[in-house]
């Protein structure tokens, strides 16, 4: 599977998927995400002290309205045009928050002609060479001084019972509703390998947090907070 077509599954997935994601978010039903995982990433760009953000692969836009709340000036971007379409209906009063709808190839091409306090991936990047191409673009579009956020899966408890190797691995929607179909594959890191590819990007990881679900034997995720390197 090469990864412009595993990209491919990735966006068809989400198009086929993102009414009942957006059910699911702002329903409260994932259960990591309202107990810790939410917060989490609230807490880590609000550390930074950002007045503005760009939320790359913002989905439905939750993320963009609670930062909203802390007066910090959002745009939100996705490839799936539905995804957008569903954000910007939620509040389309806010005149802090902006939703387009942007590829990851036309953002790595520089396409977004913004500077931004703050970049945040929250979940959002599940390719392999796609993610090494956003993350080098990101370092173009910070403010001085400014910073990327990415919160994923933490390896250990990612793994499973497969062998801890970077690579592809089959999606799957095992404790969503029946109303998902087709679940996306992901490129699955070690925490070596995250660790070697910010700095391959030119970024310099100065934080790595954990978050925890209470009673839980393994983190529910971990959130890298970076600056470009000097």
């Amino acid at each position: 599977m090469t990864d412009s077509l595993s990209d491919e599954k990735i966006l068809d997935s989400w198009k086929k998927n993102g009414k009942p994601w957006t059910r699911a978010v702002r329903n409260r039903e994932i259960q990591s995400r309202e107990q810790v995982t939410n917060q989490a990433i609230i807490d880590a760009l609000l550390a930074l002290s950002p007045t503005t953000v760009l939320d790359i692969g913002c989905g439905e836009g939750w993320l963009c309205r609670a930062l909203a709340s802390h007066h910090i000036e959002c745009v939100g971007i996705d490839a799936v045009d539905e995804l957008i379409t569903l954000a910007r209906t939620a509040q389309p009063q806010r005149t802090d928050v902006t939703y387009l709808t942007l590829s990851y190839d036309d953002f790595s091409r520089g396409t977004l002609h913004q500077r931004f306090d703050a970049l945040v991936c929250n979940f959002s990047l599940l390719g392999e060479y796609s993610v090494a191409a956003v993350l080098v673009q990101a370092t173009q579009q910070m403010n001085v001084n400014g910073s990327i956020v990415v919160q994923t899966l933490h390896p250990l408890a990612a793994c499973g019972d497969q062998p801890y190797i970077s690579g592809w691995r089959e999606g799957s929607w095992a404790g969503f509703s029946n109303h998902f179909v087709d679940p996306p594959p992901w490129y699955f890191r070690t925490l070596e390998d995250w660790r070697a590819l910010f700095q391959s990007c030119g970024l310099v990881i100065e934080a790595e947090t954990t978050p925890m679900l209470d009673g839980a034997a393994l983190p529910a995720s971990i959130i890298f907070t970076a600056r470009v390197a000097l």
